[in-house]
């Protein structure tokens, strides 16, 4: 081991209320800055006795945390979204570091985390039942629910801070116990958020952080111990986790990939619908589901939007995320990039016109930074891999359609459901397009139409695989079950009657 090896840091787990170093890790892997190649840290891939042992903590953990009130769980949420909040600068640069967004887009990412948690502390309310008296003679009937067990979640690299706390705080605050899989490419932002969670006094093994890589993927899948799975990733492994978690009797839901498509009509608001395709194509460098990856042009809107939209994207900066004024930061690893590269290469030998080339971006100070610039491919076949697959960076491609109902036979073509947009002045071409597009989220004069805390992060297709989706109502219906008590009290001089008399 080298002397620089032996100075990283190397990551504990989270494991019954302490910080636990994984005893059955079978290697270590580098957590690197993307911007400028440094290892941050050492993260450990833990085996399965490690991720036994959270499982053990939470289902020992489940009674106690179960009896605790609606109201004394909301309150710790109260604390744990102050705590947050105090440290929200450190989040933010945590991951700006690991992931490479730029510092505005990361301080926006821990908005909407603590945003969860805001949502989550209303469990009170959120998670009622029903009741109705005299369903029949002296008969009451009433719907109650009651946590689902011990729940885990398996988190992607692209929101470090936000997407696991789409599932802890709602998890928790129904009562269940929680098991989180951070991504082993980004998994310090979270060590920032559990040391927040330790400072609550939660009963040991309500929460549990356990690093690692698929040993673990496939431990939380496949263990009897686990009740419920969350899952964010591609669309073929959110396959397979929905199949053997289901397979395994778990409640899962699965979010996959994205290839969401932005629909620009002749009336479009030209300068304000540029700025939001420059914001959903290119921020977080296209590194998230929502990202807005094609345009899909209609009739003359084409001439209108092309020339100001290549004029603002070849305005925007490239650069290590942490500097103010960068406007594109670098894609996770140098792996990506690579892949992005490639991806822009057979977009133009697909047919593809290249009017904004980013694959020669760089940053002078970080040489090995994994960069790629924002790029814009015209005049692409709506048939083409690159329209129809998940680059997952800062590409553009641009689809010419004849009619609104041309722009809507194209969105439908794809496999994917995530998110869809519209610009448009037209009330009616927004309710058809609503009305008739096969996506989960639409927006409106929106380039990002991600939902927030209170509403649910509807997609369709193959974007998702499951019947309740991440947080919203959806969360409180994930996480708990549902039991209806029909009941009859009897007291002296009282008659018997019949359940059936008067149904």
């Amino acid at each position: 081991m080298t002397a620089t090896e032996t100075a990283t840091r190397l990551l504990n787990n989270y494991v019954a209320g302490r910080w636990t170093a994984a005893t059955a890790a079978t290697d270590t892997l580098d957590v690197t800055n993307p911007a400028t190649g440094e290892v941050l840290a050492r993260v450990p891939l833990s085996g399965a006795a490690d991720l036994d042992a959270a499982v053990r903590a939470a289902r020992e953990a489940l009674p106690a945390w179960r009896a605790v009130s609606t109201i004394a769980r909301a309150r710790k949420l109260f604390d744990l979204r102050g705590r947050l909040v105090a440290r929200r600068e450190d989040l933010a640069r945590s991951v700006t570091v690991e992931m490479g967004k730029t510092i505005d887009d990361a301080r926006a990412e821990v908005a909407r985390m603590i945003e969860m948690v805001e949502a989550a502390c209303a469990i009170p309310t959120t998670m009622q039942g029903r009741v109705l008296e005299d369903v029949s003679r002296n008969i009451d009937a009433e719907t109650i629910r009651q946590p689902v067990g011990v729940c885990a979640a398996i988190v992607p690299f692209n929101f470090p801070a936000m997407v696991p706390f789409w599932f802890l705080p709602f998890a928790i605050a129904c009562g269940n116990t929680f098991i989180l899989k951070p991504s082993e490419q980004v998994p310090l932002t979270q060590q920032i958020a559990f040391e927040e969670l330790d400072a609550l006094g939660l009963p040991p093994g309500v929460v549990n952080l356990v690093n690692g890589g698929r040993e673990v993927v496939e431990g939380i899948l496949d263990h009897p111990g686990i009740d419920a799975v969350s899952f964010v990733g591609s669309a073929p492994v959110a396959k397979i986790v929905y199949e053997r978690a289901a397979q395994a009797g778990k409640r899962v839901q699965a979010l996959g990939g994205a290839k969401n498509h932005m629909v620009v009509m002749p009336d479009a608001v030209i300068d304000q619908t540029v700025g939001g395709i420059i914001g959903s194509a290119f921020g977080a460098a296209g590194q998230r589901c929502m990202a807005g990856s094609v345009v899909v042009t209609v009739g003359e809107a084409h001439d209108r939007l092309l020339p100001p939209l290549v004029e603002a994207t070849e305005a925007l900066s490239v650069g290590d995320g942490l500097e103010e004024s960068t406007d594109v930061g670098p894609v996770v690893s140098c792996a990506a990039r690579d892949r992005i590269r490639d991806w822009i290469g057979r977009g133009v030998a697909d047919g593809g016109r290249l009017v904004v080339d980013g694959r020669a971006a760089h940053d002078d100070t970080h040489p090995d930074g994994a960069f790629v610039g924002p790029t814009i491919v015209d005049d692409v076949a709506p048939d083409a891999p690159i329209v129809q697959e998940e680059v997952f960076g800062p590409v553009l491609t641009i689809v010419r359609a004849e009619s609104l109902d041309d722009a809507i036979a194209i969105v439908n073509r794809s496999r994917f459901g995530n998110g869809t947009s519209i610009f448009t002045e037209s009330g009616a071409a927004v309710r058809r397009y609503r009305h008739d597009v096969e996506a989960g989220m639409v927006g409106v004069n929106i380039g990002v139409a991600a939902p927030v805390a209170f509403f649910p992060f509807s997609g369709w297709k193959d974007s998702f695989l499951g019947d309740l989706h991440a947080h919203g109502t959806d969360a409180v219906d994930f996480y708990t079950r549902k039991k209806t008590v029909t009941s009859r009290f009897f007291s002296s001089g009282q008659g018997h009657g019949s359940y059936f008399v008067e149904n």
